[in-house]
């Protein structure tokens, strides 16, 4: 009979009477060893990294709305909620990527001239359509100095507790190319623009922001306009921020252009009316652009090694 010898390596696992170290962290680390370490919070993670954009609007409500009870609305929390989003899904490189498209600024300079012209315009004509219906000459103070209007939207562009600098940054800078990954363009505008407008509902009932309910109709149709130009100015959230700030750079609520009662009503019902009619002309008239994949940077990665690693176990 044949007798098999086994002799202990002296790399084997230690006898019973020697603690075992943890494995480091180093060049002879397994990756199972790694996958060991990293489950839980990988386990506990996961679910943001499968659903960034519902992670994203949880937690960019539950910031912005934590502020309700102190009769405010905290804006900055949907930037802090796409960094937080991005950085759980991508790391650093997602990051990156909402920082890229904040300062891609070489884009054609129609984008620029459109993210000016159409707020300005919009609110040009439902200014002059109230006035063609019976208003009298509003009240220009705002207007005064004559480089008012720019400083506005000087302050606009940069203030970080703005909406337009914590709104595009982190509902076109994140959410949408991420809804584009899977979605055209109307699907991803759509959507958007019933949880933006959600997003921004404490605001239509509280007496300080001074917004009527109709406005909650107007963000819907605006919206489908900054995902137009975010699409066609190579995925540029600069864009749109300078779009945005634009058009809240003139102030055309009760009381701003008009003393409150009917011509301040009617100039809200006007500018509602104005940018619907934007974005009906875009949706019918750049019919194609809506149905097919955008041919912008959505922001598409490569599986994350974790998630290789979990997949595979």
């Amino acid at each position: 009979m044949k007798t098999r010898i086994i002799q202990d390596d002296p790399d084997d696992d230690p006898a019973p009477d020697q603690p075992a170290e943890p494995p480091a962290d180093g060049p002879g680390t397994t990756q199972r060893d790694r996958h060991i370490k990293e489950a839980p919070m990988s386990r506990l993670l996961s679910p943001i990294r499968r659903h960034p954009v519902i992670a994203f609007f949880v937690l960019a409500y539950a910031l912005a709305w934590g502020a309700i009870p102190w009769n405010s609305f905290f804006a900055p929390g949907a930037l802090i909620a796409a960094l937080v989003v991005a950085f759980v899904r991508d790391g650093t490189a997602g990051l990156r990527d909402i920082g890229v498209r904040l300062i891609r600024w070489r884009v054609g300079w129609i984008w620029y001239a459109l993210a000016l012209a159409v707020p300005f315009g919009v609110h040009a004509a439902t200014i002059g359509l109230n006035m063609a219906a019976g208003a009298p000459t509003p009240d220009t103070s705002q207007f005064s100095p004559w480089f008012g209007v720019a400083l506005v939207l000087g302050l606009n562009i940069i203030t970080p507790t703005g909406g337009p600098f914590s709104e595009e940054p982190s509902f076109r800078g994140f959410a949408l190319p991420a809804m584009q990954e899977r979605r055209t363009p109307l699907g991803a505008a759509a959507i958007l623009a019933v949880l933006v407008t959600g997003w921004h509902a404490p605001l239509f009932f509280m007496d300080s922001f001074g917004l009527e309910p109709i406005e909650a109709a107007t963000t819907v149709a605006v919206t489908f306009w900054y995902v137009w130009l975010f699409n066609q100015a190579a995925g540029s959230a600069l864009i749109t921020l300078i779009a945005h700030a634009a058009e809240g750079s003139v102030e055309y609520r009760a009381g701003a252009l008009w003393p409150t009662g009917g011509d301040a009503t009617r100039l809200i019902w006007l500018y509602f009316a104005a940018w619907t009619l934007v974005a009906g002309v875009l949706i019918i008239g750049h019919r194609r652009f809506w149905t097919r994949a955008p041919a912008v940077d959505n922001g598409e990665r490569a599986p994350r090694p974790a998630d290789t690693v979990a997949s595979a176990a």
